[in-house]
């Protein structure tokens, strides 16, 4: 956050000296990469907290909810850029091209640092939204350096605001996929790579298990994935029952990278008034 920060300070003085609106809005973009980070540092170091009798899942929905904020802020964001980018576009503005160029320069390299350090960590929702945060500001950067030699070169001044309108759209479109995939999430939206039909006909496979209904999957965040169902079973004695419940969360575990695993054994069928959506029980 202090190389953000400092970031931000030489862009703004840039951007003021440059009298470039494409170097002011790359400030205010990575200004927002300052709470972003702050409430990710947050969110993780929460996640990593056990449950307890008020979070009895845990914290693992924290990052989920970092995500949604910081994309939620950055569509918005977004938009005021593009509103100023119209205006200037308007009214165009001489700028100095020196000062757009060595400050992207400098941006480019932090930017860059940062996004090569999260690109491992991409399959963390949390952490993705910072790295594509930090990707467009790389792009940011190398458009403004791009914008400023032209601009030198032809002088064309209505070059930097429509560069202040692609980055404004550029941050939109990134912001949207994480918002939406968080929002989903947070809905308690069933994840994207699991289908209900074939974890139901999974545990169909486990002996002893003749009918499974009001199956719910979910994400607690992250790849940690959750399952509840009812499962129909034959009348047998309670070890025999035990071994169907182990034998269940197996195939959730090892096939579907379930982690967490209810199970309801019955002896009916589909009660009257069932949870789920499922037209009918799959059976055997």
């Amino acid at each position: 956050m202090v190389f953000t920060l400092a970031l931000v300070v030489a862009e703004v003085f840039g951007g003021i000296l440059g009298r470039s609106v494409a170097l002011l809005n790359d400030a205010v973009h990575n200004l927002s990469d300052v709470p972003a980070l702050g409430v990710s540092y947050l969110a993780m170091r929460w996640a990593e907290r056990p449950a307890d009798s008020e979070k009895t899942y845990g914290y693992h929905r924290a990052g989920t909810l970092a995500a949604f904020t910081n994309s939620f802020v950055l569509v918005l964001l977004s938009l005021w850029l593009g509103y100023e980018a119209v205006e200037r576009l308007r009214s165009p503005v001489q700028v100095v091209e020196e000062w757009m160029m060595w400050t992207s320069m400098a941006a480019l390299a932090v930017n860059g640092g940062i996004t090569l350090a999260l690109v491992r960590a991409r399959g963390d929702l949390n952490l993705r939204s910072i790295l594509i945060h930090n990707f467009g500001d790389g792009l940011s950067n190398i458009a403004i350096i791009v914008g400023a030699v032209v601009i030198g070169k032809t002088g064309s001044n209505w070059i930097d605001p429509l560069l202040g309108l692609g980055i404004g759209a550029l941050v939109l479109w990134s912001s949207i996929g994480i918002l939406r995939e968080s929002s989903h999430l947070l809905l308690e939206g069933r994840p994207h790579e699991l289908i209900v039909e074939e974890v139901a006909r999974a545990i169909l496979t486990v002996e002893g298990v003749q009918e499974v209904h009001d199956v719910h999957l979910w994400s607690l965040g992250g790849s940690y994935n959750a399952l509840s169902l009812h499962a129909r079973i034959p009348d047998m004695h309670m070890d025999e029952c035990e071994r169907i419940l182990e034998a269940i969360r197996q195939v959730a575990s090892k096939r579907f990278r379930i982690e967490h695993t209810t199970v309801q054994l019955e002896r009916a069928g589909l009660p009257a008034h069932s949870g789920y959506v499922m037209p009918e029980p799959a059976k055997k």
